[in-house]
Parts: structure tokens; C-alpha cells; sequence
């Protein structure tokens, strides 16, 4: 049965790669990007792969433009979202960045707290009602390898931290939300799965932070596409998937659920995160 999937990010990397096989696979596929050309560019790669149903009504595959370092856009992109569609059956908050020439947003916020966590939980909060209307809607949150406790001085922009830093204390941030969203969910037929895709693939952000990668984009983009449609999946919730190991293993194979920083699965640091991101949020409208 065909899918309705929102996949953020999705005009380069893991997140076109994810798209396009999964329009190939016949579900109606929507963009992100924060470049109107570009996205426009891809959405036609994208329709170009369609199969099934999809031929008969290629507006099933749109897209949205938004920068993902302004909540405001967020807030708007979302607004935009629910007039279009009638309900969301997976949502991917794939977008994220590394290295920026510029790390502070206008707020004086790092744009990797922004981009990698706020966004997707502005987002998603916001669309959770079309969630709702799926009966059985899944979200798949990009985390990483990288997680590194929060630091709420630099969360709150009050302290500078390196490119590292600020990417793996998004990550964690990221990864502690989804384990307390997909308790707050459960009973909406939502799951909740935060996912490392594999380190250091093959990527634009990977190369131009490292000139280096380990594994094939593709390693990545097949692990999207299957935690968003595979039966495999369906009751999973709540849980963190690390593609980098298989048997202990690390290698090109797809990896299988592992154990995400132990903060991810401290309720009361959980619960200061969720504190302190209420109280930035307010202090930011």
C-alpha cells in the first residue's frame, strides 16, 4: 500500500537517495529543501523513478521550501504541510548539518542545535495531527554515532563549542527526544525510531567535514527506506538503531538496534532536556 512520506533534507545525500527509492517503490514522496531551484531540480529526479500509481498523479510528489536555521520557517513549512496533505504516514527529520561558515543563528543560537533538533521537534510537534490520521504512522529521527551529553550554557548560546561538539550534543539532544516522544505517542499508533545511518558515508556534509568517508551513501539511504516501509519494523518503537554494527561487526552490511548514549535512557536528564527546550522556545517567540 502506498505510503505518504515527509523526508527533510532531502535535495542531497541519504535524504535524495531515501527519496528516490522510495517513489521508485511507488509511495508519494515529499521534499525538503531551504533552495527553491534546487528542490525544484530534484523533485523532477524524483518523479522521473515514480512507478505505480504515482504515474497517474505525479502531484503525489512535491516538496517544501524551508531554512531549517530559522524556526520561523520551520513553523511555516508545517503550516504549509498541513494544508497540502490530508495525513502523514512517515515523517524522516533527516535534515542536519556539521561545518557552516557561519555557527550562530540570528538568536545567537549554534545552528547545530538548531537544524539538528529544534527544527525537527518544532516540526514534528506541529504535525502531529497528520500523524494521528495515519493509524499507523512511523517518525525516523536521524541521530548518529556521535552523541555527547548537553550543555545547556551552549545550548542556550551562552557558550561557543567546536564543530564536533555542537554536531554530537545535537545528535544526543535529538536521540534523548525521540525516546521520550515515542512514549508520549504510543498510544496515537505513532513509532518513534532514532537511527545512526552508518559513520562517515559517503555524503557532501561527511566529505566537507572530513575529505573522507568509510561507506557508500547508500548504506545510509537503504536504512531510511527501511525503517520507513518495512514490515520488519512495524512495532518497533522507542528504540535506537545503530547501522554502523552488525554481530559486532562494522562493515557495509545493515546494522540492528543497539544502545544509544546513556542519556537517551535517563529519564530525569530526558526530562531537563524537554525543561530547557520549552523554556528556549518561549524565550525565542
Amino acid at each position: 500500500m502506498s505510503k505518504t512520506i515527509l523526508i527533510t533534507g532531502s535535495t542531497d545525500g541519504i535524504g535524495k537517495l531515501a527519496a528516490l527509492k522510495l517513489a521508485e517503490a511507488g509511495h508519494q514522496v515529499y521534499l525538503h529543501g531551504r533552495d527553491a531551484d534546487k528542490l525544484a531540480t530534484v523533485i523532477a529526479q524524483v518523479k522521473a523513478v515514480a512507478t505505480g500509481a504515482l504515474l497517474d498523479n505525479l502531484d503525489n510528489i512535491g516538496g517544501f521550501v524551508a531554512d531549517f536555521s530559522d524556526l520561523n520557517e520551520v513553523r511555516k513549512m508545517a503550516a504549509e504541510v498541513t494544508q497540502k496533505l490530508a495525513k502523514i504516514d512517515v515523517l524522516i527529520n533527516n535534515a542536519g548539518i556539521y561545518t557552516t561558515a557561519s555557527a550562530s543563528t540570528k538568536q545567537g543560537l549554534d545552528v547545530r542545535f538548531v537544524v539538528n533538533y529544534l527544527a525537527p521537534y518544532e516540526l514534528t510537534n506541529a504535525l502531529l495531527p497528520l500523524l494521528k490520521k495515519s493509524g499507523q504512522a512511523r517518525i525516523v529521527n536521524l541521530s548518529s554515532a556521535a552523541q555527547v551529553s548537553v550543555s545547556y550554557p551552549a545550548f542556550t548560546g551562552q557558550v561557543s563549542l567546536s564543530d564536533k561538539e555542537a554536531y554530537a550534543q545535537s545528535k544526543l539532544a535529538l536521540t534523548m527526544w525521540s525516546m521520550a516522544l515515542a512514549e508520549a505517542v504510543a498510544a496515537d499508533n505513532i513509532n518513534v525510531i532514532a537511527v545512526n545511518p552508518g559513520s562517515l558515508l559517503n555524503t557532501k556534509m561527511v566529505n566537507e567535514a572530513y575529505g573522507e568517508h568509510w561507506s557508500s551513501a547508500d548504506k545510509g539511504a537503504n536504512i531510511l527506506t527501511e525503517l520507513a516501509i518495512s514490515d520488519e519494523f512495524v512495532t518497533d518503537t522507542g528504540k535506537y538503531f545503530d547501522n554502523d554494527i552488525k554481530d559486532g561487526v562494522q562493515g557495509e552490511a545493515q546494522g540492528e538496534f543497539g544502545q544509544p548514549h546513556a542519556d537517551a535512557l535517563n529519564k530525569q536528564a530526558i526530562a531537563e532536556l524537554e525543561k530547557q527546550t520549552q523554556s528556549l522556545l518561549q524565550s525565542l517567540c
